[in-house]
């Protein structure tokens, strides 16, 4: 299990935690709920660590514990005798999901930053020089390593995303830029390209010129191998291999590198998932219902400090914000 499916289980757990502190869960989000935990014992696991987590974090703030759900509480257990306001409730929630994120972020974090060359943290989008003229910009929370030899100019992308702007092959240059990631190579045929994460692989969208991706290894099925035209995008994973996506918008996923981010009638859980990885601090939507409402609009990335109030506001939700974390119920 890579560290980021352990991140997003972790996420997930805490925010069911969440959810239960906003108010009583509804008999279809107790069996949604019920369901997660039996889909894999890491769910159940998970989600036991975070409400023992906010049980201590409670204790520690003078609060009551959170009552575990109906549909997997054991008879034993007692539900607190007094109820606090949901404020109060909220604080130890979020305490509880920052705790948790925390706690997968902070190993696979710490050694990204031996490994890495040059990185960006949350929220820091920017452009570098390599020793060869040829320039990277960076997403929030992205990091890179370069591995330059004699035959090649090899860059590793260890984490997030990345525009690169490879310069070219000359007589006095005669080595190929190549880019790898998730089990698959990109080799630059022309100039500017980007390479991301997507889904269990990666993904490879060609800004000017040619780029060719080819899979380090055969997948179980489909192609191993393409080259891709300016304007083309394809998705990429070692049990489908390299597929086209004609339907991504290219200039829409590279928007952060304008400076601003661009959602036109997306669901809010989508939007809000894109928002935290450009914001100090999480976003949590605890309502289901409320997550797949649509929404419009064009943020700044240099003014996001407002965006949980925005949200708010155009929704006609209710806002609790606590440090570290914007709860929208």
């Amino acid at each position: 299990m890579s560290s980021q499916n352990e991140q997003a289980i972790r996420e997930q757990a805490a925010e069911w935690v969440v959810r239960e502190c906003a108010g009583p869960l509804s008999p279809a989000q107790q069996q949604a709920l019920a369901q997660w935990c039996d889909r894999d014992p890491r769910h159940a696991r998970a989600y036991a660590l975070a409400q023992a987590t906010w049980a201590d974090l409670g204790q520690l703030a003078d609060l009551p514990a959170a009552a575990p759900s109906r549909a997997l509480a054991p008879r034993a257990l007692a539900t607190p005798r007094h109820r606090r306001p949901r404020f109060r409730r909220g604080l130890a929630s979020a305490a509880a999901l920052l705790l948790a994120v925390l706690a997968v972020q902070w190993g696979p974090q710490a050694w990204l930053g031996w490994q890495a060359d040059y990185r960006t943290v949350a929220g820091e989008v920017r452009q570098v020089t390599l020793p060869d003229g040829s320039r990277v910009d960076l997403d929030s929370g992205s990091a890179i390593q370069l591995a330059f030899d004699a035959q090649e100019r090899r860059v590793r992308l260890l984490s997030g995303e990345a525009i690169f702007t490879a310069a070219p092959v000359t007589a006095a240059e005669a080595r190929p830029f190549v880019v790898e990631y998730a089990g698959a190579t990109s080799r630059a045929l022309g100039t500017r390209f980007v390479v991301g994460a997507a889904g269990e692989g990666g993904w490879v969208g060609m800004l000017e010129h040619r780029v060719a991706v080819e899979l380090q290894t055969p997948p179980r099925q489909g192609q191993a191998s393409q080259e891709l035209e300016e304007g083309d995008s394809l998705r990429y994973d070692q049990r489908t291999g390299l597929r086209p996506w004609p339907q991504h918008d290219l200039r829409r996923a590279t928007d952060w590198q304008r400076g601003v981010l661009v959602f036109e009638r997306q669901p809010l859980g989508e939007v809000v998932a894109r928002l935290n990885q450009y914001r100090p601090g999480r976003i949590v939507v605890a309502s289901g219902q409320l997550a797949q409402r649509q929404v419009s609009g064009v943020f700044r990335l240099d003014n996001l400090d407002s965006v949980p109030a925005v949200l708010g506001n155009e929704l006609k939700a209710r806002l609790v914000e606590l440090p570290g974390l914007a709860l929208i119920y």
